[in-house]
């Protein structure tokens, strides 16, 4: 092994080689044997890295400032925010729309790979749209100096940091939905504004937990409801604290009813990608009359698919620990029977409900089910198991749980419902494995 040279500090500049890309937005790269994850990177370029980061006797991070040798695919980033030390809310606005597929593809190949064992193919898809003005719903913050105008105001943190980087109509997030950054530059904290949530709500499910927060800035929640492309959207503020208003999000012939702070899937068409992956995940095993699950469930977009699946003589059954979630999804689901809403945690709950189900959906939070969750719903024995998943590591580990449980992986699809970002949303489908206890009994 080579010996690792422990000489790099924050700010030092190094030609290196771009390697493979992995989980969470960046490039490996080395310098001396010592690995440094490169921001703005794509594989097999060489330039100037600058290290933002640096831990004696371990990795590096680092940004990089200069191209010398770029990939085919290397397009120039539209956005003014977007640049080493700017914002963090985008990682691959530097490539093309494919190239940006294929990298999370090969995240999601390697992470079923390297935590799962397996080795299959993985293609992205994507969604409608240019990769712009999607995001219907942030989560943007306002720094200190808001309140007199003299600092950069409302908007996304830069990467890696606390940094407020201020939005507005000149120089606006491109990936939020039109009006957003507008309407962010126009707002002032109210006093009664803080940091944390709402009564009764569960922490946000996509939101990465990996840097801490300054408890000190409030945060405000833009949800644009019901984003169809147009040039104008209807844009709703809550602030941190503070309970919001309802809003109605369309997917096909129905309305759901959702907390303009709660979750929802925030591209336009993903609501719409996911429900049919999972019609066409439970199609051919979940009978007319037959029990479901839906676990992590929200308002009941997916326990919507699930109801129409069963019939009326069937049963589904949501969990879901978010209170205002649950009262919502009642209403969403009042036009169906046979539908149970629980409140509670789903580890909490597992005991308690009716089974065994002949399917499992579950849309667990970005930490992933959970080995102990994913082993006692092998153990119920359904005939499959439906996992909507927003981190690739945590469905790679999910996944060996299962295979350990005698699930095997037989259908994925992979959706490209957050453009210029390293995020990716996946429905992964599992059986019973042949020769498996379950299969036979």
């Amino acid at each position: 092994m080579a010996e690792l040279i422990d000489d790099l500090r924050v700010g030092d500049e190094v030609e290196l080689e771009i390697g493979a890309v992995a989980h969470g937005g960046h490039c490996v790269a080395r310098h001396e044997g010592r690995v440094v994850f490169v921001r703005l990177a794509l594989p097999g370029e060489r330039g100037i890295v600058r290290i933002t980061e640096a831990r004696p006797g371990s990795f590096c991070r680092g940004e990089l400032v200069h191209v010398l040798q770029a990939d085919p695919q290397r397009v120039s980033a539209p956005c003014r925010h977007y640049r080493p030390g700017g914002c963090g809310g985008c990682d691959f606005q530097h490539a093309t729309g494919e190239r940006q597929r294929e990298l999370k593809a090969a995240v999601v190949a390697e992470q079923l790979r390297r935590l799962a064992g397996l080795d299959r193919p993985v293609t992205v898809e994507a969604l409608p749209g240019d990769g712009f003005g999607w995001r219907s719903r942030v989560r943007w913050a306002a720094s200190p100096s808001v309140l007199d105008r003299s600092g950069p105001g409302i908007g996304p943190r830069a990467a890696r940091s606390h940094q407020v980087v201020g939005v507005d109509g000149d120089q606006p997030c491109l990936i939020a939905a039109p009006g957003m950054s507008e309407v962010a530059a126009g707002l002032t904290p109210p006093p009664s504004a803080h940091r944390g949530r709402r009564p009764g709500a569960q922490p946000d499910r996509r939101r990465d937990g990996g840097r801490s927060r300054r408890p000190e800035d409030p945060e405000v929640t833009l949800c644009a409801p019901g984003l169809d492309g147009s040039d104008a959207a209807e844009v709703v503020t809550v602030w941190s604290g503070q309970s919001g208003p309802v809003v109605t999000e369309t997917v096909g012939d129905r309305d759901f009813q959702v907390a303009a702070d709660g979750f929802w899937q925030v591209h336009p068409a993903a609501a719409v990608a996911l429900t049919r992956a999972v019609t066409e995940a439970v199609a051919d095993v979940l009978p007319a009359g037959g029990l479901a699950w839906d676990l992590y469930g929200g308002v009941g977009l997916l326990t919507e698919v699930l109801c129409r699946a069963v019939g009326p003589s069937g049963e589904v059954v949501l969990v879901e620990s978010d209170s205002r979630a649950t009262a919502l999804a009642e209403q969403n689901l009042a036009r169906h029977p046979q539908a149970e809403v629980v409140t509670g945690r789903v580890e909490h709950a597992l005991d308690t409900l009716p089974g065994p189900p002949h399917a499992v959906v579950l849309d667990p939070p970005r930490s992933g089910a959970g080995r102990e969750i994913c082993r006692s719903l092998a153990a119920l024995g359904p005939e499959v198991i439906v996992y909507v998943a927003c981190d690739p590591a945590a469905l790679g580990r999910d996944t060996a749980t299962l295979a350990e449980a005698g699930y095997e992986l037989t259908a994925l699809r992979a959706f490209d419902a957050f453009p210029q970002t390293q995020h990716v949303e996946c429905v992964a489908t599992y059986r019973p494995a042949r020769g498996s206890a379950t299969a036979s009994s």
